[in-house]
């Protein structure tokens, strides 16, 4: 027997231990999992609004990021309003099909994220989204607006 105490080297090995293969493969799988996890991850940090309605969103060809410090990045690389033009005509001289995702950090003011919607609708973009976190609920939202309505000046 193979795994007797007498050393009969005549018998041949006729069973394979794949327990050490196994183990192999799982710490294998594992270091993939959390290496694609930090693959996944945004380049540029965001603090993304909650809503209670927000879908999950493929990847787009265009890529609109606001950030709170007020800087605009278009696919990861930072731009500006007159950049984002020149690229969107660009793209749709070459035929594309294009659709703008636009994430902006909680902080930004509305009137910055109207003004980037207004920018791409003007450019031909008529397919849009706005990048929510899924996280929300309307208890919080109430409480937010009493907040808002004692900081409200009284007229």
């Amino acid at each position: 027997m193979a795994g007797s105490a007498q050393a009969d080297d005549d018998e041949p090995i006729t069973s394979i231990n794949i327990i050490p293969l196994v183990d192999i493969v799982l710490v294998v799988l594992i270091i993939f999992m959390v290496t694609a996890s930090y693959i996944v991850t945004p380049a540029i940090r965001v603090e993304l609004p909650k809503a209670a309605t927000g879908e999950p969103m493929v990847s787009s060809t265009l890529a609109l990021v606001l950030t709170k410090e007020g800087d605009l990045f278009l696919n990861n690389d930072k731009t500006d309003d007159e950049a984002l033009r020149a690229y969107i005509k660009r793209e749709l001289a070459a035929g594309k099909d294009l659709e703008a995702v636009i994430a902006a950090d909680a902080s930004v003011r509305h009137g910055r994220v109207v003004a980037l919607i207004d920018l791409i609708k003007s450019e031909g973009i008529v397919k849009f989204a706005i990048n929510t976190a899924d996280e929300f609920s309307s208890q919080n939202n109430a409480g937010d607006a009493e907040k808002t309505e004692e900081a409200a000046p009284s007229p």
